[in-house]
């Protein structure tokens, strides 16, 4: 087999078999084929685009160019969430015990944080002993038991993905949807969970910006999980807003927590609500109403706040921590930015959100940054809101005095004001199954 003949093929609109995809993948997974025939392949695809059975065979060969999860040593359904990234995504920390209250098996590998969109496993670490790299017969236990248990990658997993993004970075095709699709899949695909429900996020804030480029993506992915024999939905969610209230780490993790407890902003009640009732429909916990009712009842009776600490507990943290969040560490200074007029948020960037929540030290900029794990923003007032002079509109935290100066003169270029109260946002856009699209 040539490469030169396979690009040539690719360039022209045909088909590659999976023979042809596997020789181009295990080459430069092992270094036998060069960056420059890949490079030239991938914009071949990039602008020819590829077929469904190409993209199945593209995903399950980029998954098992590692280490594939073998979770059957965990009783049971084992049903996985996970989002495209986004602003104030905190969303794995309260879904996951909700499911788990309700009898789910949540059995999840998550990453970190780099750029403006954060890390669970950084927001975890934020609870004082909380271990995500933990000796895989524990994980197992842990799940088996408490029914959930949130991990860092371990292994070398979908290798192939980890080289074909650097190089998609620097021959602008990363923003191919079959590309994207597979990337984010081969990776779901490896980590071992027998259901998979998406998060495909849009808007400012979000990698895919554009609402019908969302959808089309969310589709390939459910095909893929599909063609893979991992029954796979995906919602489409907005992200031209941050998601809830905060951005940052621990205090994300303590709006999670005050949402288990009924106290959660609506926006991510909502979401976490119809996340919860999908992931159990697919578990065969019930229909999708059924099991949101079940999720509403694991709030109200405290259950899933315990699972949550019971995680916490068997993972080596202060399960304290989620019973009493007033023990969290608190950033030594803040800023409150305070309206000087009457108004309405008519616009927010909130890719600028995050990375001004970068700025205070919530985030990583390069990837040995190091985590601020008590910065962040409040966000009090959002597009759609109606601002009064003397209201805060949002509250930024650090524990460096010269980052929090910087961030809260960057913030304000973040917001769009004016007299007109703008159209109602919705949170959830659509609903993407094998056989349809559910726009809201």
């Amino acid at each position: 087999m040539v490469m030169y003949n396979i690009i040539d093929k690719k360039k022209k609109g045909g088909e590659l078999t999976r023979e042809e995809t596997e020789y181009f993948i295990n080459g430069y997974v092992n270094g036998g084929i060069p960056d420059y025939q890949v490079s030239a392949l991938l914009m071949a695809i990039y602008y020819k685009g590829m077929s469904d059975t190409e993209l199945l065979n593209l995903t399950d060969i980029m998954a098992k160019s590692g280490d594939m999860a073998d979770l059957s040593g965990i009783d049971g359904i084992k049903v996985d969430k996970h989002s495209t990234g986004g602003v104030g995504d905190k969303t794995t920390i309260a879904v996951a015990p909700i499911v788990a209250a309700c009898g789910g098996k949540v059995a999840k590998m998550s990453g970190r944080g780099l750029g403006f969109t954060g890390g669970t496993i950084d927001k975890l670490e934020s609870i004082p002993g909380f271990k995500t790299s933990i000796p895989k017969e524990k994980f197992f236990d842990i799940v088996n038991n408490a029914g959930l248990s949130v991990i860092g990658q371990s292994g070398e997993i979908a290798p192939a993905d980890k080289k074909l993004y650097a190089l998609r970075d620097v021959t602008a095709t990363v923003d191919s949807i079959p590309l994207i699709a597979a990337s984010i899949m081969s990776k779901k695909l490896a980590a071992g969970s027998d259901k998979i429900v998406l998060d495909v996020t849009t808007g400012t804030g979000a990698f895919m910006k554009n609402i019908d480029d969302a959808i089309t993506l969310a589709q390939k992915m459910v095909v893929i999980g599909e063609g893979a024999g991992r029954n796979t939905v995906a919602y489409i969610t907005n992200m031209d807003v941050p998601l809830g209230i905060a951005t940052g780490n621990n205090i994300e993790v303590i709006e999670a927590i005050e949402t288990l407890k009924g106290n959660g902003p609506d926006d991510f009640t909502e979401i976490c609500r119809n996340f919860s009732a999908a992931m159990l429909n697919l578990a065969g916990k019930g229909s999708i109403e059924e099991c949101a009712l079940m999720a509403d009842q694991a709030i109200k009776n405290n259950s899933a706040l315990d699972k949550l600490a019971e995680m916490t507990r068997m993972q080596g943290g202060d399960d304290r921590y989620i019973y009493d969040t007033s023990l969290f560490d608190k950033a030594p200074y803040s800023y409150q930015w305070i309206s000087s007029s009457d108004m309405y948020i008519t616009q927010m960037d909130t890719e600028q959100c995050g990375k001004t929540a970068v700025m205070l030290g919530a985030g990583r900029e390069v990837k040995d940054s190091r985590i601020d794990f008590t910065a962040g923003i409040k966000f009090y007032k959002k597009t759609g809101d109606y601002v009064k002079t003397g209201d805060i509109i949002a509250e930024l935290y650090s524990s460096n005095k010269e980052k929090l100066d910087t961030a809260s003169r960057y913030i304000k270029n973040a917001y769009k004001t004016g007299s007109s109260r703008p159209e109602k946002q919705k949170t959830i856009i659509a609903y993407i199954t094998k056989d349809k699209v559910i726009k809201y």
